[in-house]
């Protein structure tokens, strides 16, 4: 099976190893032994990885298995299933997206849905080449059933910048989630160390020399079950804020995997953990200013909101 790709605007001036790892959202080593194989062409000839795109140029992939990925590309996720990501803000140095819900930030073993890079790679945003294969421009992570304010680099200097910055905590990260009951107190910090769960691998836990985790949470709304809270980390340990929370005994609404009650959630049409990235701030890499983003609640999120302001859930 032989794949047409035309060249897209944002990829124009790219390696071709590079252009084909974000066309088809395989890890750039991949890419490069089907260049080196002989399987792509650009426009009926055979070129080198060094080779850089035109916007005139279309590119030919052969060796695709039948469900249209590269053949051997270990686990990429599925470049078929591409998505609309919506943008902020995008210059020539940083991309920064609205996160759709069901969507993951890169490929990972296991994962067949849509992905962050791949489904910029798929309308032509270009991104950095910096970084570890597959993840390439990714200086921070959502969780798959997360939405809101996100940033990729799109060049190395970039790239380098905002991930000093996240490592010293200087980027402002805002999240609103409702979770169940009432905090107590109504604003506080959770200083609590996380690591993997000690028997269930697919889950995150409050663990005794686990790694240094601290959330700053306050109360912005409550109800008879469930409250609306801001909360800003000061760490980025995965599923923290869902961890933290649900120690606390007050799981996200629709966070079943961390105890929540599935009847609230069915009740709100909640298909997933009420969490969103309501905000990020940073030091812009090329010019230094200090910028701000912020994404509004999507769909699922507001109506659940409104059930519980209009008292439907109490």
């Amino acid at each position: 099976m032989t794949r047409v790709l035309p060249v897209p605007e944002g990829l124009v001036g790219e390696r071709i190893d590079v252009a084909l790892a974000r066309m088809l959202g395989l890890s750039r080593a991949r890419a490069s032994a089907l260049v080196d194989a002989g399987a792509v062409r650009v426009d009926a000839r055979l070129v080198a990885k060094s080779h850089r795109l035109s916007l005139e140029e279309s590119v030919e992939v052969d060796e695709l298995t039948e469900d249209g990925r590269a053949a051997g590309g270990g686990d990429p996720g599925n470049p078929e299933v591409i998505v609309d990501i919506p943008i902020l803000w995008e210059d020539d140095h940083i991309i920064v997206i609205d996160k759709p819900v069901g969507v993951a930030v890169h490929p990972s073993p296991g994962w067949t849905g849509p992905t962050v890079i791949g489904s910029l790679a798929a309308s032509g945003h270009a991104l950095a080449t910096t970084g570890a294969a597959e993840r390439e421009g990714v200086v921070h992570r959502l969780d798959v059933g997360t939405t809101g304010a996100m940033v990729l680099a799109k060049d190395a200097a970039a790239y380098s910048s905002l991930k000093r910055q996240f490592k010293e905590r200087t980027v402002e990260k805002e999240y609103h989630a409702v979770v169940h009951g009432l905090l107590d107190p109504l604003a506080g910090t959770i200083d609590a160390p996380i690591d993997r769960h000690p028997s269930k691998d697919y889950k995150w836990a409050v663990v005794a020399g686990g790694r240094p985790s601290v959330t700053h949470y306050e109360t912005l709304e409550a109800w008879p079950r469930a409250s609306l809270v801001e909360v800003h980390l000061e760490t980025g340990r995965t599923h923290q804020i869902r961890v933290h929370m649900a120690a606390m005994r007050h799981p996200c609404l629709g966070d079943v995997t961390y105890g929540a009650d599935p009847t609230v959630a069915k009740d709100l049409g909640l298909t997933r953990q009420w969490l969103h990235a309501r905000r990020l701030g940073f030091e812009h890499p090329a010019t230094g200013a200090r910028v701000e983003f912020e994404s509004p609640y999507p769909d699922d999120l507001n109506r659940a909101l409104e059930r519980l302001r209009a008292g439907l859930s109490g």
